[in-house]
């Protein structure tokens, strides 16, 4: 289950944005794996940064090489590559939710089982796997990491049925939550979503070779051809050069995490056979029409804000301005984050365009506000250089809620929204308006009437607080005992 990390050790420089847990990438059937698997989490290396991960096969024998930090850190040199050898491999990048970045939580797991060598990547949280794994260890399991993705992996193995394939399905009925998922065994790849579909999960090829990964961005970088998503519920099998479809699950209606549309995934990516860039500019026009603004230029946070901002200042006919201009190069451990340095906040990492700004009534937009600590940063330099006002629109609802499947997100208590109204909020951040666009705008920015007009598309719970799927962990009181297990490591 998600646990949040500390803004002052986790994001000192970008503490009010949620984070999504992982990437994956999986290629089953072509000479150079792993390269083009390291150039797909490459591409996918908005999705985590703390850690990275390939597994390869040649059919007989397994290789694979993890380590802390990002993509280029891991496998920028050749000798690396050269080492994984074999037609077929699994990454994955990731940013922990329930714990601490350690080699052993780095995933793909491996686990040599009584059928063979098994490797698997996960982009989710499982909300029942405190439960489960309590009952694997009763059992006499013995966990190597604080994982929830290692509870699939003992399921497996205590599974009775004939194939890899029945051994997932049955692991994967015992457990609740959100997934996508790739496996890998000496001659077989496996993808899977959950029945929801919340985490997103694409199928592409290349020179005849199958590819699963979480976004087609991952595919554009490689060459590749998207030929669908997979899904929801939906398990796909390559094995000798053929893919084979299943839907071992009772079947649901789509739950898609819609904040995949509003920050995480990449703008030049298709999700769900929607450009992010275009939902996102939608998002802006939406906003635009529920709150204008009687401004001089439309502004965005950069850079998740762009897009938005460019729907937002077309609708509204207003100019578009880089008024705030992002330093690229600092990374999360760009410097220690003491308190001597901790006060200089967002000016690592954004600096005003202050000629630009200097007397102007300034629209704001960002995607979204979750502790409020960014967003107070940020309207305080856009003062200090000279701004007549400041009216701040965001691209979503508030976020009342903690998010349980797969995002790293504050307690409750932590969010802003959670606890103030439009105008207490507007006041603690310092801005002279604020306005978040509707649930129903967002909905209609998806090409929705509204939210109200149809059974949700989407999982919405952080800022509705309508979770699909449930919170067993949570709610059956295994939370402190969770805590306690997890807080050592985890995917």
């Amino acid at each position: 289950m998600t646990q949040s990390n500390p803004p002052s050790k986790a994001y000192p420089y970008d503490d009010d944005k949620l984070h999504e847990e992982c990437g994956i990438f999986g290629i089953f059937g072509h000479p150079d794996a792993a390269t083009h698997t390291a150039l797909g989490l490459h591409a996918l290396q908005h999705r985590g940064q703390e850690s990275a991960g390939i597994v390869s096969t040649t059919g007989t024998q397994f290789f694979s090489h993890h380590g802390l930090g990002r993509v280029g850190d891991n496998f920028g040199e050749a000798q690396v590559i050269d080492e994984l050898k074999g037609f077929a491999a699994i990454g994955h990048n990731r940013y922990s939710t329930t714990g601490r970045p350690e080699i052993r939580n780095i995933q793909p797991l491996f686990a040599d089982l009584s059928f063979g060598g098994l490797s698997i990547a996960h982009n989710g949280n499982l909300t029942n796997a405190v439960a489960l794994r309590g009952e694997l260890v009763d059992h006499g399991s013995i966990f190597r990491s604080t994982s929830d993705t290692e509870v699939i992996i003992h399921l497996m193995a205590l599974s009775k049925g004939a194939s890899v394939t029945d051994r997932l399905v049955d692991a994967l009925r015992r457990v609740e939550g959100a997934y996508s998922l790739v496996a890998l065994t000496e001659d077989t790849l496996i993808g899977v979503r959950d029945p929801y579909g919340v985490r997103p999960l694409v199928l592409g090829r290349l020179d005849g070779a199958h590819i699963l990964t979480s976004e087609t961005v991952a595919l554009d970088i490689i060459g590749a051809d998207l030929v669908r998503d997979i899904e929801p519920g939906e398990m796909v099998v390559a094995r000798n050069g053929e893919l084979t479809s299943y839907k071992p699950f009772e079947s649901r209606a789509g739950r898609f995490c819609i904040f995949e549309y509003i920050y995480f995934a990449r703008p030049d990516s298709l999700s769900q056979g929607k450009s992010v860039y275009e939902a996102r500019k939608a998002i802006g026009v939406e906003l635009a029409r529920e709150a204008p603004c009687n401004a001089e230029l439309v502004v965005p946070v950069p850079d998740s804000g762009v897009p938005a901002a460019i729907g937002y200042a077309a609708e509204a006919g207003l100019p578009f301005e880089l008024g705030i201009i992002r330093n690229h190069y600092v990374g999360r451990t760009f410097i220690e984050p003491t308190d001597q340095i901790r006060h200089l906040g967002v000016k690592l990492k954004h600096n005003a365009n202050h000629r630009l700004l200097e007397g102007k009534r300034i629209v704001l937009v960002d995607d979204s506000i979750v502790r409020g600590t960014t967003s107070t940063k940020i309207v305080e330099m856009v003062r200090s250089a000279g701004a007549a006002e400041v009216h701040m629109r965001v691209a979503s609802p508030p976020t009342t809620h903690s998010c349980f499947y797969g995002v790293d997100t504050p307690e409750r208590d932590e969010l802003l929204a959670a606890d103030m109204d439009v105008t207490r909020m507007a006041e603690l951040i310092g801005v002279d308006s604020l306005s978040f666009v509707t649930i129903d705008g967002l909905y209609r920015a998806m090409g929705e009437n509204g939210r109200n007009d149809c059974a949700p598309q989407y999982c919405d719970a952080c800022f509705t607080g309508d979770y699909p799927i449930a919170l067993s962990d949570r709610d059956g009181g295994s939370l402190p005992t969770q805590l306690s297990l997890l807080t050592e490591n985890s995917s």
